[in-house]
């Protein structure tokens, strides 16, 4: 219903009458799961107002995920596992998709070794591969691994290993490509 209404952060969403029509669902019904949305901050109620949605976006859906699913260490291993599938994904994307100026920047930001970083060297390259979905689940996921303590399957940065992921960009080669994500993230299985 937010997607058919083109609803955004900050809007009104319908009456508890009105959502009761729409969704087929009594008015009880829709007032307890306005009130479960609203304790999980994904809307707010302004009295003498109405009803609106709030940016539940970013932290606040991290917060919710480790809430309700991912307790256990076999799940928070499979957001590390989740995490890397969509990162190679993203990587064979981007060879195929990322032009010479893209590439240029990633050079120049790699070579800025006092603000380099994972994330953000990887937020570059799922942006490059030009596909929003895996740019929100992998933003979703990073927000989640990097709050765990201690976090699972860490790994040091060492700037040669992006070094030699951006020559196999640049060569358009997919096999050097792997095998360079693979020893960075110490992966021997995958």
């Amino acid at each position: 219903m937010i997607a058919a209404d083109g609803l955004k952060s900050g809007d009104k969403i319908p009456s508890e009458r009105e959502l009761s029509e729409r969704l087929n669902a009594g008015r009880s019904s829709v007032r307890e799961a306005l009130r479960s949305l609203e304790l999980l901050g994904l809307i707010e109620t302004r009295r003498g107002e109405g009803t609106f949605l709030r940016d539940f976006r970013g932290n606040q859906l991290v917060q919710l995920l480790s809430t309700f699913i991912l307790q256990d260490e076999k799940a928070k291993n499979d957001v590390f596992e989740t995490k890397v599938y969509i990162e190679m994904d993203c990587l064979k994307l981007a060879i195929q998709r990322m032009n010479q100026e893209k590439l240029l920047k990633l050079k120049q930001y790699l070579m800025k070794t006092e603000d380099f970083h994972d994330d953000g060297f990887f937020y570059r390259i799922i942006q490059a591969a030009n596909n929003q979905l895996f740019l929100r689940i992998w933003v979703i996921l990073k927000e989640f691994y990097n709050s765990l303590d201690p976090i699972p399957n860490r790994y040091d940065v060492n700037i040669q290993d992006y070094k030699y992921l951006l020559d196999a960009l640049a060569n358009k080669d997919e096999a050097a490509l792997l095998s360079a994500y693979k020893k960075l993230r110490n992966l021997s299985v995958l």
